[in-house]
């Protein structure tokens, strides 16, 4: 149940509060009901707006939706994830792009030249993991916008995946994420969270 101060400190709505965050879980099944073009290319359209360094949005986001993609993505998953994953109706790889430069002149034309500031391939690495990391948590909070239910996981051998899909060697996976409308048995029952006096610091 919420109270007023759950509520009353905040801009958005009590519904849409639950819809984003105090309701929404993690889910391990999903009906047959199928995922719309529409609904997916929404979910990019809201998340892209979520603030990163130098704005370099360096998310990229592979929908795997055949049958010949997913056998191809299942070897590389735990066991434990292969099942759901299996009839998820998507499975989004969420991958960070290490040449995001490459796009740096039309995203932030203030820069000026952006080899200045990112003149190696490990530098670039590590930002682009960071700020798509950022984005990857911004694109778990849109499907739940658009009603639906995501499965997100880490559980899966990273270089293979990348080898596999990446093969150039520019994108480096971060989590792949299973998306649909959630099963009646689609959650476990809800974990528990820090109280604010645990996990803040007020200096």
């Amino acid at each position: 149940m919420t109270t007023a101060f759950d509520v009353e400190p905040l801009a958005l709505g009590a519904e849409a509060a639950d819809l984003l965050f105090r309701e929404a879980r993690t889910a391990n099944t999903f009906t047959t009901e199928p995922v719309t073009g529409q609904q997916l290319a929404a979910i990019y359209e809201l998340t892209k707006w979520g603030p990163t360094a130098f704005n370099s949005t360096p998310l990229r986001v592979v929908l795997v939706q055949t049958s010949e993609a997913r056998e191809r993505l299942l070897p590389h998953l735990t066991e434990f994830n292969r099942s759901k994953t299996a009839v998820a109706p998507v499975v989004a790889i969420l991958a960070a792009d290490t040449e995001f430069v490459d796009h740096l002149p039309t995203l932030a034309p203030h820069m000026g030249d952006p080899t200045r500031i990112f003149p190696d391939l490990a530098q670039r690495e590590q930002f682009a993991r960071f700020n798509a990391t950022l984005q990857a948590g911004y694109f778990l909070v849109g499907i739940r916008a658009a009603g639906l239910a995501a499965g997100p996981m880490s559980g899966f051998d990273q270089a293979a995946v990348d080898a596999e899909f990446f093969a150039d060697g520019r994108f480096r996976s971060l989590v792949v994420v299973n998306i649909g409308h959630p099963a009646p048995d689609a959650y476990r029952p809800r974990g528990a969270r820090l109280d604010y006096e645990q996990a803040v610091t007020v200096l």
